[in-house]
């Protein structure tokens, strides 16, 4: 495991992360502000979480065929500049189109920087935890970023939220050099892997399209309930359960910040027990979680809820990223990229749809009908099939034997 590669990555995800945290922080501000309705703020989340992911898996097929390592600084550094410019922009349409140029520099990001975790961190879950932890441990810190700068500074100070992206623009320069010795290249790396396994096995290691689409049809169910309830849960404390602007934040704090506590369970129970343990014990927790978010008669049974839910929704993150590239050992960059596109595109699409739900019938209405939905997702995650694939290559003598066997 290459630990000096995978901890800046890791710091690179959580700035990117940071801004895909921030737009739904800046949801309130701009309903109180702007006098938004609950179908124009879920119309910003279809903005960021759903239009923009679907070019992932374009940028996933793109890691694949060339390494690209500038999409990674040029993505987070889009997404900071988007956020910015949203906060300052005057008309609805001109912050929608920043916050689509955000989400489309999130989108960018995740492919080959996720492919090149992958290639320093080997089949560990814990290091693919650890690198998406940074992207969760960013999404928390935004909450109370936005709050602080918006709500001291108002709109006007909205250009301090692109602070964090320009300095590590900065430093990625500075380490870009480093990268490149001590090996960038994220789709060469694992096919390599690949082919070597099957160079010392004789079996050819195949895209596995069948259990890859499977997984693509619980992680769009993943994807539904994860951005609604990123999208509405501050809402929620405050317009049905009476809490404050900062009640609202910390209610999404506290589900964001145990997201990063799941993502590195998950990646613990998965290197201990395996990963569809991971997998199936956070879809199996998620549920109930959920039906408590739906269902909360008061604030602290809401935080309660959002955090458990927070923690069961990323205990499968890491283990559902590593078995899609395992189920197209041969497509690393693709499967990354449609995995982590489809985690927020779904979601993105459908978050109009709850909320002008959510205009007409209640946000409580809108959490209701997410629970019965999610009930797919949870039932067809016990159902995946594992896939593991040796990381380390072929020794010598292993080749040579096979060799000899071939020659007999």
């Amino acid at each position: 495991m290459k630990k000096g590669q995978l901890g800046f990555l890791t710091g690179t995800h959580a700035v990117n992360d940071l801004y895909q945290g921030a737009i739904p922080a800046l949801l309130p501000f701009l309903m109180s502000e702007r006098h938004y309705s609950y179908a124009a703020v879920s119309g910003l989340a279809f903005a960021s979480s759903g239009l923009s992911s679907l070019f992932q898996p374009l940028f996933g097929v793109l890691s694949d065929r060339k390494p690209r390592s500038w999409l990674v600084p040029a993505g987070f550094t889009t997404a900071g500049l988007g956020v910015a410019a949203a906060g300052l922009a005057q008309s609805y349409l001109i912050t929608w189109i920043c916050v689509a140029l955000a989400g489309i520099g999130i989108a960018a990001y995740h492919p080959p920087a996720t492919s090149q975790a992958r290639a320093a961190g080997g089949s560990s879950q814990k290091a693919m935890s650890v690198f998406s932890v940074g992207g969760t441990v960013g999404g928390a810190l935004a909450p109370p970023l936005v709050t602080l700068v918006i709500g001291s500074a108002g709109f006007d100070g909205s250009h301090l939220l692109a602070v964090p992206a320009l300095v590590m623009a900065v430093l990625w320069a500075l380490k870009g050099p480093w990268m490149r010795r001590h090996g960038h290249t994220e789709a060469p790396a694992l096919t390599a892997v690949a082919s070597a396994k099957s160079a010392a096995d004789g079996a050819p290691r195949t895209d596995d399209w069948s259990a890859f689409g499977r997984l693509v049809v619980v992680i769009i169910g993943w994807s539904v309930p994860f951005v609604t309830v990123t999208t509405l849960v501050s809402l929620y404390a405050q317009r049905d359960l009476g809490g404050s602007a900062a009640a609202g934040a910390a209610v999404l704090t506290a589900y964001t910040a145990a997201g990063a506590v799941g993502t590195l369970l998950g990646g613990w129970v998965g290197d201990r027990y395996g990963r569809m343990t991971s997998v199936r014990l956070g879809y199996l927790t998620a549920l109930p979680a959920l039906f408590g978010i739906a269902w909360a008669p008061t604030y602290p049974v809401l935080v309660l809820s959002a955090t458990l839910f927070g923690a069961a929704m990323f205990l499968p993150f890491a283990a559902q990223v590593t078995l899609a590239q395992d189920y197209l050992p041969h497509r690393p960059g693709t499967a990354s990229g449609l995995t982590l596109g489809l985690a927020m595109a779904a979601g993105g699409l459908c978050s109009p749809a709850f909320g002008w739900l959510a205009d007409s019938n209640g946000l409580r209405s809108a959490f209701s009908t997410l629970l019965l939905i999610f009930v797919v997702p949870v039932l067809l995650s016990l159902r995946l099939p594992d896939r593991v694939l040796d990381s380390s290559p072929p020794q010598p003598s292993e080749l040579t034997e096979k060799e000899n066997i071939g020659r007999q």
